[in-house]
Formats: structure tokens, sequence, C-alpha cells
């Protein structure tokens, strides 16, 4: 099934898709008469040969260069060249198939002077499976992601490399075997495929996203390592978090007494309990995940926006008008990457404090040292719970916001920028550090349960230890952990765990 895009009102769901689904697109036709009234537009001003930005000028500190009317392609054909800079790694596949969704979207607003044949190239690409290779690093965020859209905007030209399935090849191979033939821009085109925030806003997606399905999974291996170390669920109370009232908490609270609900091992010491509270680690866990989820909701509704938004530059307005300003700038998507920045860090570092619990003897009420059944001559979790705070350590350097550290390009003409694209890029291996700390916890979590044989947890977590005992068994005696811990991070970027968060799963988006 393909899903039809309608530019404005995206949603975060049909985002969500493309990326984790590869869900095939296409954009809504009733796009095409604005698309083309633009296109149309750009070319009135081409014939009438008043200077417009991009059309028939140069380009940043260029712009006061006057470019002819016969060349206005041959300048379309040179920025994409020119602007082909990128350097590192290829973004993976669905990143790059997310941001092609995102110019379709962007493009098809009618407000950016390109022809709908340029769409359907957009369109063709994706359906026949034409990825162009796009290196990651190269975009300050500021008129666009201009080097990683470029190489974009060049395979569809037939320059540049492209992948067809899962071949790395010349962008030319790719369209003919494709059965495609390469784009001619004409004016204005060029610009309006490398203007815009297309990649930075994808990376930010994909780093919201997995931040999102790790935080829920930190509610299933949180409620195992409550009921490991025999915590209380107390603090988890209703009344607790409705005094509060912050939504996220309250999702939160509620999600740990789903899965916490008929736990024998609870019961078990519900009565003459000499401890008083709880570490934080475990009482804190509706108000330190809770406002994750609500920096995370906000970020979604910013980047919704941001998906929908027509982020190039000169825009043709609906009074025909074409005039220069600053959309590209990617401001909103730096501060958004930020943010999910900072609740990856803190969803590490607590459940990083759970790991530790765990294995402590001192703080684990019973549990034998580093979840070992024979202590000493092994040493079970004592190094998983080093690596986790490793990647926890990792995570918080990260953390730093990139939106703070802009510097003038462009010979002084962007003297502002936003540092969006790279800030966004960390979260992917920022979320892959955070599965792997909530993989190493859902290990230690189950372990520790199974310690307190026969008493039981309640059937929720007993189905999410089995989901963990599928592909990892306990740990009798010391054995090679590594691809174990990677066993369980993917586990929790699957969303393996999340079956037992059933009828309880806090949602990203509001559904209207």
């Amino acid at each position: 099934m393909t899903l039809t895009l309608t530019p404005g009102a995206v949603r975060l769901a049909d985002l969500q898709a493309i990326l984790f689904e590869g869900q095939a697109v296409r954009l809504d036709a009733q796009a095409r008469d604005a698309v083309e009234a633009s296109a149309a537009q750009i070319e009135r001003a081409v014939e009438a040969g008043a200077p417009v930005y991009g059309v028939n000028t140069g380009f940043g500190k260029l712009a006061s260069v006057r470019i002819s009317k016969e060349d206005t392609a041959a300048l379309q054909r040179n920025l994409i060249r020119s602007h082909c800079a990128g350097v590192g790694e290829p973004l993976d596949h669905e990143i790059v198939r997310l941001v092609m969704a995102l110019k379709l979207v962007s493009l098809g607003r009618g407000a950016s002077g390109v022809r709908w044949a340029l769409i359907e190239q957009l369109q063709a690409m994706l359906e026949a499976g034409v990825l162009p290779v796009i290196p990651a690093q190269g975009s300050v965020g500021a008129s666009g992601d201009l080097a990683p859209l470029a190489h974009m905007a060049a395979a569809m030209m037939g320059e540049g490399e492209s992948y067809y399935g899962d071949a790395r090849m010349k962008s030319a191979e790719a369209l003919q075997r494709a059965g495609l033939t390469p784009l001619t821009l004409r004016a204005k085109e060029g610009l309006a495929l490398i203007n815009g925030t297309q990649v930075s806003t994808a990376l930010a997606l994909a780093g919201l996203f997995r931040a999102w399905r790790a935080g829920l999974s930190s509610l299933v291996t949180g409620a195992l390592s409550t009921d490991a170390a025999m915590g209380s669920s107390a603090p988890f109370r209703v009344e607790i978090h409705e005094l509060r009232g912050q939504p996220g908490q309250i999702d939160a609270g509620a999600a740990l007494r789903h899965l916490l609900a008929d736990s024998e091992i609870r019961e078990s010491h519900r009565e003459g309990d000499e401890r008083v509270q709880d570490p934080y680690c475990l009482r804190c866990q509706p108000q330190v995940a809770g406002a994750a989820f609500d920096l995370l909701r906000q970020v979604g509704r910013t980047l919704a926006i941001e998906a929908n938004a027509v982020t190039d530059n000169p825009l043709v307005l609906e009074d025909g008008s074409i005039v220069s300003g600053g959309n590209f700038h990617a401001e909103p998507v730096a501060f958004a990457a930020d943010q999910i920045a900072l609740a990856v860090a803190e969803l590490g570092s607590i459940a990083q404090r759970r790991i530790s619990l765990l294995v402590d003897p001192a703080l684990s009420f019973g549990l034998p040292a580093f979840l070992s059944p024979n202590p000493g001559l092994n040493s079970g979790l004592m190094i998983a719970e080093v690596t986790s705070a490793a990647l926890m350590s990792e995570n918080r350097q990260r953390a730093h916001p990139a939106s703070v550290d802009s510097t003038p390009t462009s010979a002084n003409q962007e003297d502002h920028v936003s540092m969006a694209c790279h800030g966004a890029y960390r979260l992917l291996a920022m979320t892959a550090n955070l599965e792997r700390i909530i993989g190493i916890e859902a290990l230690a979590g189950a372990q520790g349960v199974e310690f307190r044989a026969p008493l039981k947890t309640g059937p929720r977590l007993r189905d999410a230890m089995e989901v963990i005992r599928r592909s990892v068994p306990s740990l009798t005696e010391d054995r090679y952990l590594s691809d174990e811990l990677e066993t369980a991070a993917r586990l929790t970027a699957e969303g393996a765990l999340l079956a037992a968060l059933e009828g309880q799963v806090p949602q990203l988006e509001e559904v209207s």
C-alpha cells in the first residue's frame, strides 16, 4: 500500500511508517496545480529579466552577479555540482528515504517554483529504490542542508552515486537500471532542492522516534528492576502524579502500575519491610521518564510543523511575488535536536543507576553480587554494568547543545548558523547507546527477578521476560557477553518489549 502525503497535513505517524516500515509514498495529486502555478511564475520572472535571487543571479555572496537568461539552466547545474561537497559515511537508506519524502512534502506546498516533473522524478526514484548516496557531514543548517541535499539533487540529474537495491553505483547507471531518465533542472529548481531543512529534520525525526521507543522500553525494564530489587510500587500511585499534574509523569506512573500489577514479589514484602524509601532511580521513574516524554512530545510538535514546512528560498507567494526570506535557517530543528539529546541522556542516566543498584549486593536487597549464582568464581554482569556506564558517559558528553555553536560561513554572508544537521546526526549514535543501556537493564532486571523464585513477577513482566529469554538465556556462569548485549539492544530498538505495555502505552502524538 502506498501512503499519500498531503502537503501541510503529514503526521508523525506517517513519518514513522516511512522510517521504520519503509512505507511507499506519493504526493497527493491535488498539489499539482499549486506546484505548476509557482513554476510558471518563475518562468515569467526569467522572461521579464528583473533580478530574482538564485533565478538570474549568483548565490550567497555572489548574489549581485547577474546571470543571462540563456545561462539560467547552467546556473542550476553548476550550483548542484559545486555544492556536492559532503564528506563522511553515507546516511542509512531509511534516512535517505525520509529525506526524499520530506522534500516532496515541502515542494508540494506550491511555493518553491519547481515543475511537477521534478516531483515525479523524486517519486519515481523512491518507488524504484534509487537512493542517492548522501554523505552525513557538511551541513551547518544555515541556507538549508546545502551539501547533503546537493548530493540528492545530483542523483536526480544522473550525477554522483546512488544505491539501486543494495548495490552502490553511478547515479546515471542506477537511473538507467530503474528505467528512469536524468532530470535537467530549470530556473530555481536546483536552489529549491538544496535549500531546506529536510536532512536535519529527517535525522531529528529518527532520533525522536528511536528515543521515544527506547523511553517506552525503559518503563518495562525499570519495572523489572523495581521487582528485582523488591522495590515499592507506592511511589507509582495515581494520586501522587495527579497532584503534580505533569502529563508525562501521569502516563509513566500509570504504565508502571500496569506492569507491576499482580506481582507476587511485590506482595511478599508489602508488610514488614524495614526500608522506608527506595533510591531515586526506582522511586522517581515517573518523574524522570515522564519529563522526558513531555520534552519529546514538545519536540514532536515542532518537527511535525517542520516536516510540513516550506523551507527553501526565495519563495513564490500567493500574490505572485517572489521574495527572499530565511525559512532555510534550521534553528527550530537545532533546538529540537538538543532537547532530544537531553532526554536521551537522562533516560540512559537513570537506567544506568538501576543497573548499578541491581549488581551491588549492598543495595540490591539480597541479590548476589553482580547477579551471578556463584560470585567470585564468576563475575556475572560486572563488566556489563561498566559498559552501561561508559555508554551513559558518552551520551552525557554528546548532550552538549549544538545550537549554541554558530560560526560564520560563506564569506560572512551566512553569519549565523544553526548547526542543526550534526546536532541531529549525533542522535543516531546517542539513541544506539541508549538502546544498549536499556538492553543491559533488561538482562539485569530479568536475572534479578529470577533470583526471587519461587515468587513470580506480574503477568505482564513475565511476558517481557519470555521475550528476553527467547533471545538471551539466564546467566548461570560466565560466558562471552558482547553479542548478547547487542541482541538485547536490538530488542529495545525493535520495540520487542512493548507488548507488555499493551493497553497502557503513552502516545507521542495526540490523535485529533
